[in-house]
């Protein structure tokens, strides 16, 4: 197989849901990626940080609601804090399983900005629940002193709520390009980037929540990747997805992705996305690929033993 250049985007299972739990899981991740670079592949690992940010946010907005020493962290300095956080963790586990390996490969995280519309129409349909669960009451007030907004979420209480905008360009592209063709692998746009608006002014931080697959299409389209791989829980996409005529998809095309989209066979929330990322990525170039499969199935796919893999 020759060398090529992919973009990962790791799901929150290979993350873990507290600091303890990632070290522990992030050491299996670490040996799917290297795997990977041992081969002589250059990888970009991008990655979810929902558990994580929402952690940091929870933790601030209590010190400061409850008479800490801590101040309110606005969500886009959160969103930086746990990239940080999180790649440190990562970097650490590939330079350990690296070494293992006898393999001298430089790895470093690079804290991303991902360009939003304001005119986005996220903006006005904040869609998306982050940080802690709030009575009614306690919401409502919330709203009154801060202005934000907040909605219940599935029968559990109350959240605030912001936007979930399409990613339109990674600021730090070039940067990451840079990083890879001088070997090292490369850790970005953890949680989809800190999301930021271009205005007179330059970049400003806005508070909203990025889809982390679809910033790893735009990160993979800027740096001019082969192949995007999208790691999930499943190995392979599905049709009737938990049903007793569950059939498992081995290759993909544009076109048999959009039939199926419009057939309204994948969910919203989870594998709608990740197909749509793909889809994002492979239209109109007939060299590149996408594969969405399970962390442990990586290589496999890469092969073509498993996974989906989607095509122009």
């Amino acid at each position: 197989m020759s060398t090529q250049r992919m973009v990962i985007a790791l799901g929150g299972n290979a993350l873990g849901n507290d600091p303890e739990e990632q070290l522990r899981l992030i050491t299996s991740t670490a040996h799917a990626i290297v795997d990977l670079l041992e081969e002589g592949h250059e990888v970009i690992v991008t990655h979810g940080n929902g558990p994580q940010v929402g952690m940091l946010k929870v933790a601030t907005d209590y010190s400061a609601q409850h008479g800490g020493a801590t101040p309110v962290v606005p969500f886009p300095e959160c969103s930086a804090m746990s990239q940080g956080y999180i790649g440190y963790h990562l970097q650490q586990a590939l330079e350990n399983e690296l070494a293992h390996r006898g393999l001298n490969k430089p790895c470093a995280s690079v804290i991303t900005q991902t360009v939003v519309s304001a005119s986005d129409p996220a903006f006005e349909n904040l869609s998306k629940p982050v940080g802690g669960f709030y009575t009614e009451d306690e919401a409502r007030r919330l709203a009154a002193e801060t202005g934000h907004q907040y909605a219940e979420d599935s029968g559990r209480g109350w959240r605030r709520v912001v936007a979930s905008p399409q990613p339109q360009r990674i600021v730090e592209s070039p940067v990451i390009a840079g990083l890879v063709e001088s070997g090292a692998v490369v850790i970005s746009a953890g949680g989809g980037g800190i999301p930021v608006v271009e205005g007179r002014d330059g970049l400003t931080g806005v508070a909203a929540v990025i889809d982390k697959d679809r910033c790893a299409a735009v990160i993979a389209e800027q740096v001019d990747a082969d192949v995007l791989i999208i790691l999930t829980a499943v190995e392979k996409v599905a049709l009737d997805f938990h049903t007793p005529q569950q059939r498992d998809l081995a290759q993909l095309t544009a076109a048999e992705a959009r039939e199926h989209i419009e057939a309204g066979q994948f969910a919203p929330g989870s594998m709608l996305p990740k197909v749509e990322s793909c889809l994002q990525f492979v239209e109109g170039h007939p060299q590149r690929k996408a594969i969405i499969t399970s962390l442990a199935c990586a290589k496999e796919a890469l092969s073509g033993v498993t996974g989906t893999v989607v095509t122009a």
